[in-house]
């Protein structure tokens, strides 16, 4: 199965064909409001805007499968987003990333591999994966990985059109 063929929502339940994306290369990023990590969200919107334009987007995934730190509904999760860190990327509804409830989008994500050859749960808010413009997961980066850490960057270059 293609990631375009999983079936997932907006933040307010409205389904979403990531079909729509065929042809980009995704930052798809599990999200938190209360995390020590949230601030990451300053480099995903920058990476987000510097490289929408040449066929990338981010996708965040809000959960509150660690420390219950996404406790928000969908309006206060947009509304923390969009005022506090100025967001545009689209996000998807709250899911489970790990577990018996986990997302069909996460089963797929989570048997990536990462840079040390580890694959499985995500371990915490703001886990990266990187998928082509043909809809392969090329990469996964750790929550510590922050957005514009070279590794990162270069692997979402590599992903895009000349």
């Amino acid at each position: 199965m293609s990631i375009y063929d999983i079936p997932v929502n907006d933040l307010h339940g409205e389904p979403v064909e990531l079909t729509q994306y065929k042809g980009k290369a995704l930052l798809i990023v599990n999200v938190a409001s209360k995390c020590g990590l949230t601030p990451q969200y300053t480099g995903l919107e920058k990476i987000h805007e510097e490289l929408q334009g040449r066929g990338f987007s981010v996708i965040g995934v809000p959960c509150n499968q660690f420390g219950g730190q996404e406790p928000g509904s969908a309006d206060e999760i947009e509304s923390f987003c969009s005022t506090t860190y100025g967001v545009t990327f689209p996000m998807l509804e709250k899911v489970d990333v790990n577990g018996e409830t986990r997302h069909p989008l996460y089963d797929q994500l989570t048997a990536t591999k990462d840079a040390e050859g580890k694959d499985g749960d995500v371990v915490w808010n703001f886990e990266k994966f990187l998928i082509s413009p043909e809809g392969e997961i090329v990469g996964r980066f750790r929550p510590l990985v922050e957005p514009e850490a070279p590794e990162l960057v270069d692997a979402i270059k590599a992903q895009l059109p000349l």
